[in-house]
């Protein structure tokens, strides 16, 4: 029988509930459940499914592995620089584009619009972390 690592379980699960998440809450906001597909895959919005991911594995890891061990060091960084890059940088990035493609549609330009990627706010990526810390407890206390 084909076992699967409780660490890609976590990081899996993680994602799937966080994603998931968005398109409920979309729904919810928009009230309309067909209009939102696209949150299932999008980055940015309400949770962070990247921090999710990374927490995820982080708390796995702690958990089975220990606090004090190399690979919690390297998984503890990982994960500080996702959630940096989802709040900062991405969330950065995003907001230029938004500002990019508004000066377009201003100037009526023949530019193609590009697609500006969200990043995330503060309390989105505390969202997708406490996500994360959920699921993976409940991984490693179900498998190990």
């Amino acid at each position: 029988m084909l076992e699967i690592s409780p660490y890609i379980i976590a990081a899996l699960a993680a994602w799937v509930v966080a994603q998931g998440l968005k398109y409920v809450l979309a729904s919810i906001k928009s009230k309309d459940l067909s209009s939102n597909k696209r949150q299932l895959y999008l980055s940015g919005g309400m949770p962070s499914a990247h921090s999710a991911t990374a927490v995820a594995l982080l708390v796995v890891i702690g958990l089975a592995d220990g606090i004090d061990s190399a690979i919690f060091g390297l998984a503890a960084l990982f994960t500080a620089v996702v959630m940096y890059d989802a709040m900062m940088v991405r969330r950065s990035s995003g907001e230029q584009g938004a500002a990019v493609i508004a000066l377009i549609r201003e100037q009526k330009s023949k530019v193609t619009i590009p697609r500006a990627a969200k990043g995330h706010s503060p309390i989105e990526v505390l969202a997708g972390a406490l996500i994360g810390v959920a699921i993976g407890c409940v991984v490693y206390f179900v498998t190990f």
